[in-house]
């Protein structure tokens, strides 16, 4: 499919994508590219919609438009991701941070006292959740578990191009060993995705996001949050908070397991969605 300018290239994308895509998110996907590649705003690309790109440009959208057909995410495409006003690289080694993690973080953000915290995030991924937490949090020492090596190499490169120290450790959130070191805050976005759940999901999310981040056994929904939250009951500071992003379908029940290991003040959060997608707790001795 042959295309020169803006205009072209984003009439194209619209008669190759529409029966996979909403109308809407192709345009994303165009202005996504353009941002990427020219650092164009949405009025750049109205004011130059006739100009004409250059031979890497087009072969880049090219070879995109090849990968969005075969339902490869746009982020994965770019290499890169925003979260709470930050950029993260993003490969198929780790999962794309989504909108209702925001949230989870902006709450945490939220809760903050004036004394500097210690943050622990577990299962850190891209590292987005103790590095947007440092940037906005005065004070905070923070680190980042992942049993993925390939998640912590990202995460530590995440943490360069934001310019902040975090500490990332390799570590199995279903085997953490017992530890001296207390916290103020631990959170977590957790596998919580059933495999009977796989039906349910997007074709791009399960054919290119790492399943290991993903999915748990449908006889153990709560695998993780357990283990987590044994832990955390122990190694958090008497007044220090837990906080989870959870499976919609099991916010009772992840409540339940907290409130029986010890965990005060448990509230169930919705999203902007209006779905029960956070969870948090205090140890209060």
């Amino acid at each position: 499919m042959e295309f020169k300018t803006i205009n072209q290239l984003s009439a194209a994308f619209q008669e190759a994508l529409s029966d996979i895509y909403p109308a809407e998110e192709i345009r994303n996907f165009v202005f996504f590219i353009m941002e990427y590649l020219l650092g164009y705003s949405k009025v750049d690309m109205l004011m130059k919609g006739e100009e004409e790109l250059s031979a890497g440009t087009l072969g880049f959208c090219q070879d995109a438009l090849g990968k969005l057909r075969q339902h490869v995410p746009i982020q994965y495409i770019l290499g890169e991701t925003e979260f709470y006003g930050l950029r993260f690289k993003v490969s198929n080694s780790v999962l794309i941070p989504r909108p209702e993690t925001e949230e989870l973080v902006h709450w945490i953000i939220e809760e903050a006292n004036a004394e500097p915290l210690s943050v622990l995030d577990i299962g850190t991924g891209t590292g987005c959740i103790p590095i947007t937490l440092k940037k906005n949090i005065l004070g905070a020492q923070v680190e980042g578990w992942d049993i993925s090596d390939e998640a912590l190499l990202m995460a530590k490169e995440n943490a360069e191009l934001n310019q902040v120290k975090v500490a990332f450790y390799k570590q199995d959130a279903l085997n953490i060993p017992e530890i001296d070191q207390q916290f103020d805050v631990i959170v977590s976005n957790p596998p919580y995705v059933l495999n009977k759940e796989k039906v349910l999901m997007k074709q791009n999310v399960l054919d290119n996001e790492p399943h290991l981040a993903l999915f748990v056994p449908d006889a153990e929904p709560l695998l993780f949050y357990k283990s987590i939250s044994a832990f955390a009951i122990k190694n958090l500071k008497p007044g220090g908070k837990l906080y989870f992003e959870i499976n919609e379908a099991y916010g009772k029940e992840t409540v339940e397991m907290m409130e029986h290991l010890g965990f005060k003040n448990v509230e169930l959060r919705k999203d902007l969605f209006d779905k029960y997608r956070m969870v948090r707790g205090v140890k209060l001795r």
